[in-house]
């Protein structure tokens, strides 16, 4: 068995799909330059190792939910199942364990305030060996979410990215309505993003015609958005950590915004609560991880306080799918 090794082919599919994870392989190959059916079989190839896929998912703010940072305090012997079980959950992404093995993050989304309540004051503290569970509202988002990872792609000319760009999203401000037949189109492309429409027409019961209609609306209007789940290690990123920050008020956005930019940054998002903003990063290794502390955000003006914590274990990366599992820095084994 041998480390599944991405070529600067692999990382331009990756790249194309980060642009638009829907583009047809015949698209993505033109830009590329080669066959429609290498880019299917790369493709193929990754998604089947689960080291790669294309999940659609609902944009909260558009659809008038609020998205929950949840740290979950908990007894050793109790991380894992708990992780595991929250990975399992369709309102959850980035669930991880964080140094100690005590102590789980996740990023939830709810609907309403019955949702939130049922889960972090009914669900979780009946939970065996939850010790404690505290919750941040996520104000606004400067990296991830929509706007993907940019730190991931790379690969593309600025020509070739152009080509494959979608049309931007239409009055994303505006509150989406979903209506019958969403919320089942939803589930299937949370599991795969570039689930064929007669696939979609059979659990929602549209036609194919309708289903295609019905996604490109929520596309265009910004209630919909497709990622690319890549294991990071396959990108070269060994080392995975949460910040949390403490940022005066008025430099909050501007700070926020030069961490947004930075290329080890996957996400960043203001929140509620003692510490005001939330990076997850992906660094090459521990050292790389040190110069980011040290130079990509140190020097930043309004930063008062930092905590930070480095991950152990990923249960769910993002998506409503099934999660990848996998403890930061061993590499998944495959077939090349």
């Amino acid at each position: 068995m041998n480390s599944l090794i991405l070529d600067e082919l692999d990382r331009s599919i990756v790249h194309a799909l980060h642009i638009d994870g829907r583009a047809p392989f015949s698209r993505i190959a033109s830009v590329l330059g080669v066959s429609d059916q290498t880019v299917a079989r790369r493709y193929r190839r990754l998604r089947s190792a689960g080291s790669l896929r294309v999940i659609g998912l609902p944009n909260a703010r558009p659809l008038g939910w609020v998205e929950w940072f949840v740290r979950v305090q908990v007894t050793p012997d109790a991380a894992v199942p708990v992780a595991d079980a929250l990975a399992r959950r369709p309102d959850t992404s980035w669930v991880c364990l964080t140094s100690g093995g005590t102590q789980i993050v996740c990023v939830t989304r709810a609907r309403s305030s019955h949702e939130r309540d049922a889960l972090l004051l009914g669900q979780l503290p009946r939970t065996p060996r939850v010790t404690g569970v505290t919750a941040h509202c996520l104000l606004r988002v400067f990296a991830g979410g929509p706007s993907g990872w940019h730190g991931r792609a790379d690969s593309l000319t600025p020509e070739q990215a152009c080509a494959l760009a979608p049309e931007p999203p239409q009055h994303p401000q505006q509150r989406v309505v979903l209506q019958e037949g969403d919320e089942q189109m939803l589930a299937i492309l949370a599991r795969d993003g570039r689930t064929t429409y007669p696939d979609m027409a059979k659990v929602t019961g549209w036609s194919e015609v309708t289903a295609k209609r019905r996604l490109a609306h929520l596309v265009r209007r910004g209630a919909l958005f497709f990622d690319v789940d890549i294991d990071p290690l396959l990108l070269g990123f060994e080392t995975l950590a949460i910040l949390w920050l403490t940022v005066d008020p008025a430099r909050m956005r501007r700070t926020a915004e030069v961490i947004a930019a930075r290329p080890e940054v996957a996400f960043a998002a203001a929140t509620t609560g003692p510490t005001n903003l939330l990076v997850f990063v992906a660094c090459h290794d521990v050292d790389s991880l040190y110069d980011f502390l040290e130079d990509g955000i140190g020097n930043l003006p309004g930063i008062r306080q930092l905590e930070s914590a480095p991950v152990i274990r990923s249960s769910k990366r993002v998506g409503a799918g099934d999660g990848a599992t996998t403890p930061v820095g061993r590499r998944p084994a495959t077939t090349r």
